[in-house]
């Protein structure tokens, strides 16, 4: 008789959303498009307070491949986003979503490139830090990017950035309002207490346990239990099997 497992992306997808969801990242909200398909992530962004963002709520979605987390997944904003980073379609363009591949042209390490080590909690910080601090030396948005060194280099005095952002943010009251956001506008809204992750490293378990795909029988049984547990934990998933 054959045995099925889990596709260890799934796996990975599964632990990294348990993991987000008991201990979130502050600024964000995350959940499932469908919850039948862990595979396309929703994210909804707050901006934060006391920067240019502040008061916006910026939706997103994250979308994984098959082989994740040995290829990087892709981020696209669904609310129209004027950044020096942001193509016009939404994806963001950064480093850490890049293959690993040495592309001396594009000015990128191949450390500062996607490696399996990476996670969402990574790639949500990542996005968030690239907001308010630009890449503008390989723009995604060339005007994005000269409008924000104008504004950059004149310390707020050329306002032209600042004012389009600022536009976009109140676009997205009605959003937030539709969806039943309240949106954090101090840093204490927006701060949210989450326990320190223990120092073993939850990539270990990842690519070590969860990518073991020549278990024993007992190993075997220790996966059933985990998969009833992780689909307790998010209901109406459906996990697909690989024959093995």
């Amino acid at each position: 008789m054959a045995h099925h497992s889990t596709p260890s992306s799934q796996k990975a997808l599964m632990m990294e959303l348990k993991s987000l969801q008991e201990q979130p990242v502050e600024g964000f909200r995350i959940g499932l498009v469908e919850e039948s398909d862990l595979y396309n992530w929703e994210v909804a962004i707050f901006g934060p307070p006391n920067t240019l963002y502040e008061g916006g709520y910026f939706k997103s979605h994250i979308k994984f491949p098959i082989d994740y987390p040995y290829s990087p997944p892709t981020f696209r904003f669904l609310t129209k986003m004027w950044h020096p980073n942001i193509y016009e379609n939404g994806d963001v363009c950064i480093s850490i979503l890049h293959p690993p591949v040495d592309d001396p042209q594009s000015g990128e390490l191949p450390s500062e490139r996607w490696n399996p080590t990476q996670n969402v909690r990574t790639i949500l910080l990542s996005v968030i830090s690239l907001l308010n601090e630009p890449n503008t030396f390989s723009p995604a948005n060339v005007d994005a990017s000269v409008m924000f060194r104008k504004w950059r280099d004149s310390k707020g005095k050329d306002k032209e950035y600042a004012e389009i952002i600022r536009k976009q943010v109140v676009s997205t009251v009605a959003d937030a309002e539709r969806d039943g956001v309240k949106v954090p506008t101090t840093l204490a809204e927006y701060c949210v207490q989450t326990r320190v992750p223990s120092q073993d490293s939850s990539s270990d378990l990842l690519y070590d346990d969860l990518y073991d795909d020549d278990m024993e029988e007992e190993e075997e049984e220790d996966e059933e239990e985990e998969e009833s547990d992780l689909d307790a934990f998010i209901p109406g998933l459906t996990i697909e099997h690989e024959p093995m």
